[in-house]
């Protein structure tokens, strides 16, 4: 009986580095710290999973001509970013910054209520191009990509996606700041680049949404210069 307990613990042990590797090996690539070159300029994408989706992409289009960042984690809601932007720019210099927040604001609870209220969604915008504003870099606002019809999880509405994209082009606009519209982008093709009855993206998509964004980071780039 020992014998057996002693084998089945260390069969227990030997197992535990296995699944830490495993969880490692599963973390997404997206998030791999990147090794900068000096003559090159710094980017910073700043989003939620659909910007996960289509950071390997942008920096494969963007070789060679920038080092593109992204943040270490999916950016959630307004509220989030209020809380861990500060941490996310660091003390280091970024010469364009792409971001965006409100899939994460849109979310339904079990009330039916906004996860952020749409005037909280204002207000937290604002706080939080102020920020990025004060980093000196080129600014780039993307917009909330499309909900797609039927019953997405978690819930969200697609008619939300265009009312609080409206008062982010507002915000953006009174602060000069730059918008890549992903939305219009995105809306009139969702059947050949959305997954089904979901709000992200297939890796086909995920490109083609990269060759937006890529496009929009070279034009504030050579605007700089």
């Amino acid at each position: 009986m020992k014998t057996v307990l002693l084998t089945l613990s260390m069969l227990f042990l030997t197992t535990i580095p296995t699944l830490a590797q495993d969880k490692k090996k599963k973390s997404d690539p997206a998030f791999e710290p990147i090794q900068d070159n000096p003559k090159l300029p710094r980017v910073l994408l700043i989003g939620d999973s659909i910007s996960i989706g289509y950071t390997l992409p942008t920096r494969e289009i963007l070789k060679d001509k920038a080092n593109v960042h992204r943040i270490p984690t999916n950016g959630g809601p307004t509220t989030n970013g209020l809380k861990n932007l500060k941490s996310w720019l660091g003390n280091s210099k970024w010469d364009v910054i792409h971001f965006n927040w409100g899939l994460h604001d849109i979310k339904l609870d079990t009330d039916g209520k906004h996860q952020v209220h749409i005037d909280q969604y204002e207000k937290n915008l604002r706080e939080l191009v102020v920020q990025l504003k004060a980093t000196g870099a080129k600014l780039i606002w993307a917009s909330t990509t499309p909900v797609p019809e039927g019953k997405v999880n978690p819930p969200r509405r697609p008619d939300d996606v265009s009312i609080y994209n409206a008062v982010a082009k507002k915000v953006m606009s009174e602060h000069g700041v730059a918008i890549n519209d992903l939305y219009e982008f995105a809306q009139p093709r969702l059947k050949e680049i959305q997954m089904p009855v979901n709000v992200h993206f297939t890796e086909k998509g995920s490109r083609a949404l990269a060759g937006r964004v890529a496009f929009a980071i070279e034009n504030a780039l050579a605007k700089q210069k």
